[in-house]
């Protein structure tokens, strides 16, 4: 999901391509972006390579 996340891609667009709602998506996003202490795509990219 972080690999659909740093393309850009929207909520919508995630749900679709996994078929999972889009309220699913949010849930993972908030929860990954939870777990590495991070708050925005930036830091979450500077996360994921470190």
């Amino acid at each position: 999901m972080i690999r659909l996340i740093e393309r850009e891609l929207s909520n919508k667009k995630i749900a679709d391509l996994l078929f999972i709602s889009e309220r699913t998506v949010e849930t993972h996003r908030k929860n990954i972006f939870r777990k590495t202490g991070t708050q925005s795509i930036v830091g979450l990219l500077k996360y994921a390579y470190d």
